[in-house]
């Protein structure tokens, strides 16, 4: 539903004056302009920048301060006086507590055209470089039910609702869901996430429901103490489905209880596997994943080819639009029989892949080892015999050494984690002079700093974001940049 009729605000009154704490600094009826940096609007009052998050471009809404500088405020808005007309109701019960969709309050439409022209101010203000051709972002075909994972985390004391707060609730039973932002120990209980089809919603509140009812204990980030930690689920397109339990104790009886339950609740599930994690921290990259019931792995498949997924590995969380985006790529590539490519960043290996079959042979990098055996794997899946994958830190990797024996590349596809490109990377790559450059980015900003660097000898003849995140302010962009033979 559109409008300012429709409108109610979920707001406090920010007027309500808290005992014992120092009145906020409120400005009241600011108009809300366009979005700015990691999806917060911007406002100017009296020649003064505000930051404001909780707000939607054309909105006039009052303004809690929480950060001052000379010329320059980061605020929150509390209360909406006139909503904007291109604000929609959120479908969601836990928006505007959980962070993880700030942008449900604004139609799908809009949120895509902003996130063009956010591509375009990056390259515009940060690489200072020309476009040949920019073309109109790619929208997403599913604006829910989108992701293929989730990770979810247990908690001890979970976050309060406003309403429990209200009604003078200072202590709940365990949760399960998602970290509030900002706050590292304290975690929203979820009952339903609209971003991965079900039974993936059902299958996290059975569990819950069953830990609590036999009194398991929930993870105390504070303490390190509990026995349940992290959930993550998984899912493909062809609707098989994985659980991956993370517990702090090993405790035989009560993972059995839990996994044979959802094993026979849920026969969707093809692999359910449990982690013991003592650690200080969530990663378990370097932990032993114990396989329960099923299958080590799932299996996506697209264009043709076949993915292993496991409980490790890393793949796009929009199935859909992955596809998608390896298209774009390697269109945009313009591969020939005798082409030699170098897929830098490979990940699972997924975009080597699908180069392969249209290139002489393909080099893959990445500095996660456990990656580069998915990738072999993936490659061996698929009797794909012309590509040759190699784990290490890319600068110590991509060297001439490494070209000398592999060969020059005609093409390189480079799709880095958001910090960018390092400094040596970009130098080999200038060095290395490939005819085509497909730069794949997650972050605008630090693709668009890489640019200027490649400027010195490429220009970046065509421009293409792809949304792979509805209702999140982050978009992906891929750039063709080719050689200036000067």
């Amino acid at each position: 539903m559109h409008g300012r009729a429709q409108f109610i605000s979920k707001f406090h009154n920010p007027k309500k004056k808290q005992l014992g704490k120092k009145e906020p600094e409120i400005i009241n009826s600011v108009v809300i302009g366009d979005y700015a940096a990691e999806g917060r609007c911007v406002a100017r009052v009296d020649g003064m920048v505000v930051f404001v998050e909780k707000a939607v471009p054309g909105d006039v809404a009052d303004v809690r301060i929480y950060s001052r500088k000379k010329n320059l405020c980061q605020g929150v808005a509390v209360r909406i006086v006139e909503p904007s007309a291109l604000r929609v109701n959120p479908v969601c019960v836990h928006f505007g507590t959980c962070g993880g969709c700030k942008w449900q309050d604004l139609e799908y439409a809009s949120q895509t055209r902003f996130k063009q022209q956010q591509v375009a101010d990056s390259l515009a203000r940060i690489g200072k470089v020309a476009v040949g051709e920019m073309r109109p972002i790619l929208s997403a075909p599913d604006a829910y039910r989108y992701r293929n994972r989730l990770d979810y985390s247990f908690s001890a004391n979970r976050w309060l609702t406003q309403d429990e707060v209200t009604s003078g609730v200072r202590y709940t039973a365990g949760g399960l869901g998602f970290h509030v932002p900002r706050r590292w120990d304290k975690v929203i209980d979820i009952s339903e996430c609209h971003l991965q089809p079900e039974p993936g919603n059902s299958i996290r509140n059975r569990i819950r429901e069953l830990a609590l009812k036999h009194e398991m204990t929930f993870w105390d980030p504070r303490a390190h103490t509990g026995f349940l930690r992290n959930l993550t689920l998984r899912n493909t397109l062809a609707g098989d489905w994985m659980l991956l339990l993370a517990v702090g104790e090993d405790r035989p009886d009560d993972l059995a209880l839990l996994l044979d339950d959802a094993v026979a609740e849920f026969p969707q599930l093809r692999s359910v596997q449990y982690v013991v994690n003592r650690k200080h921290n969530d990663t378990i990259h370097d932990l032993d994943v114990v396989v329960y019931h099923g299958d080590p792995h799932l299996t996506e498949t697209m264009d043709g080819l076949s993915f292993r997924i496991g409980p490790k590995s890393f793949f796009q969380t929009n199935g859909r639009q992955a596809h998608v985006l390896y298209e774009v790529a390697r269109t945009l590539a313009g591969l020939q029989s005798q082409h030699t490519v170098y897929d830098l960043y490979t990940g699972t290996g997924t975009i080597a892949l699908y180069m392969a079959n249209r290139c002489n042979k393909v080099m893959g990098i990445d500095y996660v080892k456990a990656a580069i055996d998915d990738a072999v794997i993936n490659a061996q899946l698929n009797g794909v015999t012309n590509t040759e994958f190699m784990a290490g830190d890319m600068k110590d990797v991509f060297t001439p050494d490494l070209i000398a024996r592999f060969g020059s590349p005609d093409v390189v596809v480079t799709d880095p984690p958001r910090a960018g490109m390092d400094d040596r990377v970009v130098d080999r790559l200038i060095e290395c002079a490939p005819e085509r450059i497909v730069y794949v980015s997650c972050n605008p900003a630090t693709q668009a700093r890489d640019l200027a660097r490649l400027d010195l000898a490429y220009s970046v003849e065509v421009c293409q974001p792809v949304d792979m995140f509805p209702h999140t302010h982050h978009v992906e962009n891929v750039v063709l940049l080719k050689r200036r033979d000067n």
